[in-house]
């Protein structure tokens, strides 16, 4: 155990929930049936996508700032965030009555970028500035040098991991059973480090399973290299839960106190976000369902068992959702991109509809030119198909009929210029 992390200890986090009662709420813990008859276990939700600012950030946010002097909070405070910590800085500012300087990556979704603004009016700046939250996290501390302002870390910071920590005293006192598995996502790693040393020291049984999402699995990495480790190019899709690296400290205590760390597909995700939904009116963001999307991965081991799963948030913005379907029908099987050589005839379009495709099956993408100077013209086709299991015998097809051009779904590279 380093020095460091002695410091985070249950008489601390014990005072930190003290100071939080009257700021945060204490969100429910509640079973999920759907998923409780699937898995043939006890699932229970942790709803801290219920939280005034719907994330569990407030807590982390808000614990740093009051642990400032009142000289510092005179001078105001930075951060840097993809969203949800910056909502809990904002709304602790607001509540404390002092000036943040909130620092966001540009492509951050507009739901995130108004809520910061509500949640802190007249007391929040914020600035747009990179493309991810390295980005601009590099540029909020440049200019809280500058400025001499303090800053409010998302995740490495010994006062915003207490204030995190504060979930687990709340889920130990909920929970009428033992908890034999604990699911937690990990994006910087200040959940997972507080909640997990206090499960360790208060329910040492409690199988402790860290979550983070296939494009950016920073603290995955960085547990089997041994030391923490930079990635420079990951998927931001899921925001709230995708760094480059993760924090010092966080990576110490999450390679000592968890015991497993997994990664799930960004499309998992997706029909999970859809899922929750449709069945239980559920809604999360992405980062929020990443321990309900893992499941699957566990189900052999889960059945019997008392499971939480933390849903960290609901800052989910509606223009996604046509992405969300997207990303969840292409990880299905159900949708599929081709680059298809139609013959420059007459009748081609129709020979394809009638011969190739399967009678519940749509054109949901199609893009075509035609040019007079060749034999056949390419055009850019994306098919829904009701069975996946049928793609093989649909490409079969195209190829005899001398259609086929390229599949695209196993081309990134191709994909994201013609699609």
């Amino acid at each position: 155990m380093t020095t460091q992390t002695q410091y985070i200890t249950l008489k601390n986090v014990k005072k930190a929930a003290s100071l939080l009662k009257d700021v945060v709420l204490e969100t429910l813990l509640q079973k999920n049936q759907f998923l409780s008859d699937k898995y043939d276990a006890n699932i229970v939700f942790k709803r801290e996508d219920l939280q005034e600012v719907r994330s569990f950030k407030i807590r982390g946010a808000y614990h740093k700032i009051t642990s400032l002097t009142p000289e510092e909070l005179n001078q105001g405070v930075v951060c840097a965030s993809a969203g949800n910590h910056a909502q809990g800085v904002a709304y602790s500012c607001k509540l404390k009555k002092i000036k943040g300087v909130i620092f966001m990556p540009t492509p951050t979704p507009n739901q995130k970028i108004e809520q910061v603004k509500m949640f802190g009016g007249e007391y929040v700046e914020l600035v747009l500035t990179g493309d991810t939250f390295d980005d601009a996290y590099d540029t909020a501390m440049l200019y809280c040098t500058e400025k001499k302002m303090s800053f409010v870390h998302p995740f490495h910071d010994i006062k915003v991991i207490e204030g995190q920590a504060t979930i687990a005293l709340e889920i130990l006192a909920q929970s009428k059973k033992p908890i034999d598995y604990l699911f937690l996502p990990v994006g910087g790693g200040g959940l997972a480090a507080g909640v997990s040393i206090m499960f360790k020291e208060l329910s040492p049984n409690t199988k402790i399973i860290g979550v983070e999402p296939k494009g950016a699995p920073s603290m995955s990495i960085s547990i089997t290299n041994g030391f923490n480790t930079k990635i420079e190019n990951i998927d931001k899709f899921i925001d709230g839960a995708s760094v480059q690296k993760v924090g010092d400290l966080n990576f110490e205590i999450c390679r000592e106190y968890l015991d497993e760390m997994v990664t799930v597909h960004e499309g998992k995700v997706c029909q999970t976000i859809l899922d929750l939904y449709n069945k239980n009116a559920i809604v999360v963001e992405p980062a929020g369902a990443l321990t309900t999307a893992v499941l699957d991965q566990f189900s052999d081991e889960l059945k019997g068992k008392n499971v939480v799963c933390l849903i960290s948030g609901s800052n989910n913005d509606i223009t996604r959702t046509e992405e969300i379907k997207e990303r969840a029908l292409l990880y299905s099987g159900h949708k599929h991109y081709f680059i298809i050589k139609f013959p420059q005839r007459a009748g081609a379009l129709r020979e394809f509809l009638n011969d190739i495709l399967g009678p519940n099956d749509d054109i949901t993408h199609f893009e075509y030119s035609k040019k007079h100077n060749r034999n056949s013209g390419p055009a850019i086709v994306g098919l829904e198909i009701a069975n996946p299991k049928d793609i093989d015998q649909l490409i079969v097809k195209m190829r005899t009929k001398k259609f086929f051009g390229e599949y695209l779904n196993d081309k990134p590279d191709l994909f994201q210029v013609l699609v």
